[in-house]
């Protein structure tokens, strides 16, 4: 069966919250394990007006950073042309509430960029934003906010179909980051049954013309051990036309390939308009 050569999210020293690990060590990592192809997709910054609800605030790279990411994947772009095709990306987070100044960011940006994911991470409440993968006390604590988990539940993949069909200009993400992340602590929760709302929001992600971001961080974590969205849903008839596009969610060139072998039974591809975002 054949193997997996695209990586399509990986993170970066840029990342506050992930490893020191040089780019240039994961580039290494990926040529050594036989991959032909990546997305470094570091964690864009986050609005201006916005609060970082994790307690280290350590959620993305500073704008400051922004310049020096950039300039340095060019550089090892092509010093790397001949053994590994790279893409410089971003994971940029649909934040409810904050469309006008992701659009401006993207308006601002978006012409360095090869290819890149739109993901959900923070979720809008009564009570504020929450980081929802943060932990399982603060995803119980996002859930508290709702009269059930299920509804908290259902409420996540509503925000995760919200990004997929809001106006973000000509520069918005064409893939969908790890659209089943709810489920990151499911066995340690009591977590509802979410079969429907998968389904709805592959479709949803499909009739959008978007591709999914199949990430095996998943696999893991203790809480989830299965990729994100499960393996189950992209072997359904209802998954066919769905443009999947692996993606290990490193933060440390040892997170590399996670999920890999899990995945080898699904017809994976590398990104579309590549260049052309």
């Amino acid at each position: 069966m054949k193997s997996i050569v695209y990586d399509g999210h990986v993170h970066s020293p840029y990342c506050p919250h992930g490893s020191s690990a040089a780019i240039s060590e994961y580039i290494e990592t990926l040529i050594h394990d036989g991959y032909e192809g990546v997305t470094f997709c570091e964690h864009a910054p986050l609005p201006e007006r916005f609060v970082d609800p994790t307690p280290n605030s350590d959620s993305a790279m500073t704008l400051e950073s922004l310049a020096k990411y950039l300039d340095e994947l060019q550089k090892l772009k092509k010093e790397y042309e001949s053994k590994l095709t790279i893409n410089v990306g971003l994971e940029v987070d649909y934040i409810e509430g904050y469309e006008t100044e992701t659009k401006a960011f993207l308006d601002e940006y978006g012409r360095f960029l090869d290819d890149s994911i739109l993901s959900v991470h923070f979720i809008h409440t009564s009570a504020g934003y929450f980081c929802i993968d943060y932990s399982a006390e603060v995803f119980q604590m996002y859930a508290n906010q709702f009269s059930s988990i299920d509804e908290a539940v259902w409420h996540y993949y509503k925000t995760v179909q919200r990004s997929v069909t809001c106006h973000l200009g000509v520069f918005k993400p064409r893939r969908i980051g790890h659209p089943t992340l709810a489920r990151k602590f499911q066995k340690s929760l009591p977590y509802p049954t979410d079969d429907q709302w998968i389904r709805d929001t592959l479709l949803c992600i499909k009739n959008e013309g978007m591709q999914v971001d199949v990430n095996g961080a998943g696999v893991n974590k203790p809480g989830c051990q299965e990729p994100y969205p499960p393996l189950s849903f992209l072997k359904e008839k209802e998954a066919e036309g769905l443009h999947l596009v692996y993606g290990s969610d490193a933060h440390h060139p040892h997170g590399l390939s996670q999920g890999r072998e899990q995945l080898r039974g699904v017809r994976l591809q590398v990104p579309l308009d590549v260049n052309k975002i």
